[in-house]
């Protein structure tokens, strides 16, 4: 039983860590795939650092064998590429010490929250600490969508890659990426039935 409860708290921590990001507005993390890759990312660290405990260098470099893998969606915000390296983390920090792992899956959350709560507080000040950016990453086929209301279509669309919501201005910010340019066009066709739109960016590579 105790050596369950390691696993316990990895998936634990996983599921927790997702809800923050959805809960803030990170669309990209609501996919059945990214929940499950948050679940069991911490747990197959976990595993291969206390299986190899007896080498560090070789457990991490079998850590690091992970980065050949190729993703079908390629990682496009950097925010994504550090919460993928905060569950690696998280799963060496419970092969170690448990209390790391917790240190560090709170730490993540609160600034997760307090970040996403500056934001607000700036906005109902009438003032900016930071502006939202969709040009992070690698930019190609990619669609922009500003709408004054949430849009399903783009929402349940497995090409949406980031999505910001802002509650004061009732704004919502979209960004789509797509494998070739006759795709983007057919979504972008679909869009224009849409009223609430108000302005749509397209960049091709």
């Amino acid at each position: 039983m105790d050596e369950l409860k390691p696993i316990i708290l990895l998936a634990t921590s996983g599921i927790l860590l997702r809800f923050s990001l959805t809960f803030t507005g990170q669309a990209w993390a609501r996919s059945h795939a990214q929940t499950v890759t948050f679940m069991i990312l911490p747990i197959i660290t976990y595993i291969i650092t206390k299986t190899i405990s007896g080498n560090i260098a070789l457990s991490l470099g079998m850590i690091g064998a992970l980065s050949i893998v190729r993703f079908r969606h390629p990682v496009k915000s950097a925010l994504e590429l550090v919460i993928y390296f905060a569950l690696i983390t998280i799963g060496i920090a419970a092969s170690v010490r448990t209390k790391w792992a917790i240190q560090l899956i709170i730490c993540t959350i609160l600034i997760i929250l307090i970040v996403k709560g500056v934001q607000i507080l700036s906005k109902k000040f009438g003032k900016s600490f930071y502006s939202v950016s969709f040009n992070e990453g690698n930019v190609s086929n990619t669609l922009e969508v500003v709408s004054k209301q949430r849009i399903e279509i783009i929402e349940k669309s497995e090409n949406l890659i980031n999505y910001f919501s802002d509650i004061q201005s009732s704004q919502y910010n979209y960004r789509l990426n797509f494998t070739n340019k006759v795709s983007l066009e057919k979504f972008r066709d679909k869009l224009s039935e849409e009223k609430n739109i108000e302005k749509i960016n397209v960049v091709l590579n």
